[in-house]
């Protein structure tokens, strides 16, 4: 997992992990797994500039794929 930077200060990410077709996402213990099959490839690599950028993930899933989550832990 890499540690999401936050540049903003104010998400509720905490980190990250890239694959090739996914993403999964970090908020403090819980984990949301993202793919192309469940949110959309044009979504997950957005999705992946954003967390890169350390700045944006938060609102981006809240505003686009929310509930589109392969699977959560």
């Amino acid at each position: 997992m890499e540690k999401y930077r936050n540049i903003g200060g104010d998400s509720g990410v905490t980190g990250y992990e890239i694959g090739k077709d996914f993403i999964k996402v970090w908020f403090n213990r819980k984990w949301y797994l993202y793919t192309y099959a469940s949110a959309g490839s044009q979504n997950i690599e957005q999705m992946k500039k954003l967390a890169a950028a350390g700045n944006g993930l938060n609102s981006f899933i809240n505003k686009h794929v929310r509930k589109d989550y392969e699977s959560k832990g």
